[in-house]
């Protein structure tokens, strides 16, 4: 039995990672905060833009700790927690609350999860944009 060896996300990745969303938050006018997370759930970079809301802090690390948790962009679980949905009776007494709001998406390197991104602050849409952006930095 063969084991593939995957680097971790570095505080270099997360920096970069941070560094896109909030440069393309910019772009678009918006003020967000951006947390990255490691594999372990363990916060690795986060940065508040001084105009945007204190909540968008707490909201972008409950969007990153559930798409580290569920291994899937926050934006697909939406319609999942809704009444009927696979996920609507999902217990919350992880460590964190999860968040289903666009905005959260995990970070892999060959093909394996090694992060998550939260993006809070805009529009769930915007958010989830700047994650996907940030991401793209580091294929």
């Amino acid at each position: 039995m063969s084991t593939t060896a995957v680097a971790p996300l570095t505080i270099q990745d997360a920096e970069a990672l941070v560094s896109a969303a909030h440069s393309a938050a910019e772009t678009a006018g918006a003020t967000v905060s951006v947390t990255v997370l490691d594999a372990g759930g363990h916060l690795l970079a986060f940065r508040r833009d001084d105009r945007a809301v204190l909540i968008s802090g707490e909201t972008s690390t409950r969007k990153a700790y559930t798409a580290l948790q569920l291994n899937a962009p926050t934006a697909d679980l939406v319609e999942a927690v809704q009444p009927g949905g696979l996920f609507h009776t999902l217990p919350t007494a992880l460590d964190r609350p999860l968040l289903f709001i666009a905005g959260g998406v995990p970070v892999h390197r060959d093909g394996r999860l090694i992060g998550a991104i939260g993006v809070g602050g805009g529009a769930p849409e915007q958010d989830h944009a700047f994650a996907e952006a940030a991401v793209e930095v580091l294929a």
